[in-house]
């Protein structure tokens, strides 16, 4: 279990901090998808750094598991918010971008509780 645990998290970071750092690298296509959501383009700095703030603290969750817990509670809240913005702007055919992330997010979260 704490194998799984290690792995879910480690890769739940990753892939968060990449999603920040293509976030503050203001990708095309990125800018592109925020603006047929509806999400201004101003957002995506803030954006990028509740995502950078919390592969971090998955990270460091490993250590202290109560931060990893928090921090995985809250990409899961930040994903379910993806899901639902995508949703909203009835943009049905990318509801695959946010999904693999709040997986992951979630999978760290239930593995952190079950530890």
């Amino acid at each position: 279990m704490v194998i799984a645990y290690i792995a879910a998290t480690v890769l739940a970071a990753a892939a968060a901090l990449l999603a920040a750092g293509i976030d503050v690298v203001r990708a095309e296509w990125v800018r592109t998808n925020m603006g047929a959501y509806g999400v201004p383009e101003s957002w995506l700095s803030p954006l990028a750094l509740i995502k950078a703030v919390g592969g971090a603290g998955l990270l460091i969750g490993l250590a202290v598991p109560p931060i990893g817990v928090a921090a995985a509670a809250g990409l899961v809240v930040y994903f379910l918010g993806a899901v639902l913005t995508v949703i909203r702007a009835r943009c049905y055919s990318h509801i695959g971008y946010p999904l693999p992330y709040l997986a992951l997010a979630a999978a760290s979260l239930a593995l952190s509780i079950a530890s």
